[in-house]
């Protein structure tokens, strides 16, 4: 059997409690209440079931408590997997959305998810499906929607002109 742990006392178990109540991640406030329940008294391994955990991850949310305070007892973020993308290849992309297709040498007026699929492919040589390529787009900061297609021969001269006039001749 080794030495007791010993818990901070910097809070008490009536502040710890009073936190986990207006704690939104549930986790975090179910180890606030597991500690609170320790520091009164109550026996680690009582204290543990009752805030449904091994005693193990008590001691384990103890270690990080003393070490960090409060923000210790939330969840670590999760590596995940890593982005298809670098941050060079994000930014090319962010570019060539703002910049428009050409429809002349894109062959379209307005980009869809499949276009900028292809020209991923062709410029990268790593193949998207559109809904994969949306999270990509909603992680920049991009909308999924369009701007209204303009004509390639649209004459914004006329179109003032038709707004002042209506449909009067010149």
């Amino acid at each position: 059997m080794g030495v007791a742990l010993t818990i901070r006392d910097d809070l008490t178990p009536a502040a710890l409690r009073r936190g986990a109540r207006h704690e939104p991640n549930r986790r975090a406030a179910l180890r606030m209440l597991a500690i609170a329940n320790a520091l009164e008294g109550m026996s680690r391994a009582e204290a543990a079931r009752l805030a449904g955990m091994e005693r193990q991850a008590l001691r384990d949310a103890v270690v990080r408590y003393n070490a960090e305070g409060i923000a210790g007892l939330h969840d670590r973020p999760k590596p995940g997997r890593p982005q298809r993308l670098s941050e060079a290849e994000q930014a090319v992309l962010a570019a060539r959305v703002f910049a428009g297709p050409d429809p002349k040498r894109d062959g379209t007026s307005a980009w869809t998810r499949a276009d900028l699929c292809a020209w991923l492919e062709a410029r990268f040589g790593k193949a998207f499906h559109p809904s994969s390529l949306s999270r990509v787009l909603a992680r920049l900061d991009l909308s999924w929607q369009k701007t209204r297609p303009v004509h390639p021969e649209a004459d914004p001269k006329a179109q003032e002109r038709f707004r002042k006039r209506g449909c009067t001749m010149p």
